[in-house]
């Protein structure tokens, strides 16, 4: 890593921790690797920092009081947490017997969602999903426009280096394999599972059949579900599910996947240079990463008719009518044909267009369809309200 990624300041990031830190003494900063997670930790003001993965420091913690008595007041990083023996019970520890320690936890993200993890540390914890760099983190480190930031992806060694060989994209993935998955997973077949993740990444934003993926990659449609549980799980796909009130006319099953990062997409796709069509998808993508990194939530639907009109995104909840989002690159290149059929099922909820070259919202009408215009920030701004709290 190059001295000049430790100028980029993740503003953005670095608020939301402290916000997490008034409501919960522990937080849980999960991310796929290689995303920023160590370097924000550090970047933390009056921060300790513990890296787990040395021996020396997990020595320092088989007596998790001992450990904790001499971090009183303190605010501290417990990095790779999942190398410890137990972490849960130094994590319990520290929030019952120590309210005036601040800890934040990283680590494998399929551990943060282990149910003895997750039970033990029931009200003592706030999660925090660190997406690809997203639109504050682009302003942070001065880059202006989006080309690069799809064509690179928003991993920051990738993104901000001066140069970027193709075949650190396969080396992540050889990593992600060693590290994240062989030592949480017991999956055995690393040709099927890496055959898996590079069609998904490649064919990323399509409707997910798992039937289809099992003859490239040699294992029963039950394994390629089971793969794609795991990816989940550590964030390398987004399962997108379908929203729907079990109406004959929709689908109901189907999801639709993509894969976690544009740059991983363009390289799978062999895209070396972006051509005009190729903005669209990435946008699509672009935006479902921004509405994570401000949500921070992966309670994101879309939806999809039996006669093949389809809504990108949607978000609904108890006691929320369902507000339909549609992505694209270009304001004139919509067409309202998909919410109207959307809102022939579902007539109550709003409606946006989110556009790359909208600087200033306003609406349209298209007969009774009443639609909103937006830019990225604004809506995100918006919708993350809710969530806010």
């Amino acid at each position: 890593m190059q001295p000049y990624l430790r100028m980029v300041k993740r503003r953005f990031w670095l608020d939301l921790l402290e916000t997490a830190w008034k409501k919960r003494p522990i937080v849980w900063l999960s991310g796929v690797r290689r995303a920023g997670k160590t370097l924000l930790c550090r970047s933390l003001p009056r921060i300790e920092y513990f890296d787990c993965e040395l021996p020396r420091t997990r020595r320092l913690m088989q007596e998790p009081e001992d450990f904790l008595d001499g971090l009183r007041g303190k605010r501290i990083v417990l990095d790779e947490i999942h190398r410890l023996q137990n972490p849960s019970e130094l994590l319990k520890i520290a929030a019952d017997h120590y309210p005036d320690i601040r800890v934040i936890a990283t680590g494998s993200s399929t551990l943060g969602a282990a149910r003895k993890f997750r039970d033990t540390l029931t009200g003592r914890k706030r999660d925090v999903y660190l997406t690809p760099m997203c639109l504050a983190d682009l302003e942070d480190a001065g880059i202006a426009g989006l080309e690069q930031r799809f064509l690179r992806g928003g991993l920051p060694p990738f993104l901000l280096e001066k140069t970027v060989e193709e075949r650190e994209f396969q080396e992540w993935v050889d990593a992600f394999w060693a590290k994240d998955i062989q030592e949480m997973f017991r999956l055995e077949r690393k040709d099927s599972f890496q055959k898996l993740t590079e069609l998904i990444l490649a064919q990323s934003g399509g409707i997910f059949e798992a039937s289809h993926f099992s003859g490239p990659c040699e294992v029963s449609r039950p394994t390629i579900a089971n793969y794609l549980r795991v990816l989940e799980a550590t964030f390398v796909a987004h399962v997108i599910r379908p929203f729907n009130t079990r109406k004959a006319s929709e689908i109901v099953s189907a999801p639709k996947v993509y894969g976690f990062d544009t740059g991983f997409v363009c390289y799978y796709r062999g895209w070396q240079q972006l051509r005009g069509e190729d903005f669209g998808i990435l946008w699509e993508h672009f935006v479902l990463n921004e509405m994570m990194a401000r949500m921070q939530s992966r309670a994101i639907c879309y939806w999809r008719d039996k006669r093949g009109h389809e809504i990108d995104f949607v978000l609904s909840g108890r006691g929320r009518s369902p507000l339909a989002i549609e992505c694209k690159w270009s304001a004139d290149r919509f067409d309202p044909a998909n919410l109207e059929a959307f809102r022939r099922q579902h007539p109550q909820g709003g409606n946006v267009v989110v556009s790359s070259d909208v600087k200033r919202g306003f609406q349209r009408t298209y007969g009774k369809l009443k639609v909103r215009f937006e830019g990225l920030d604004s809506f995100v701004s918006r919708v993350a309200e809710p969530a806010a709290g």
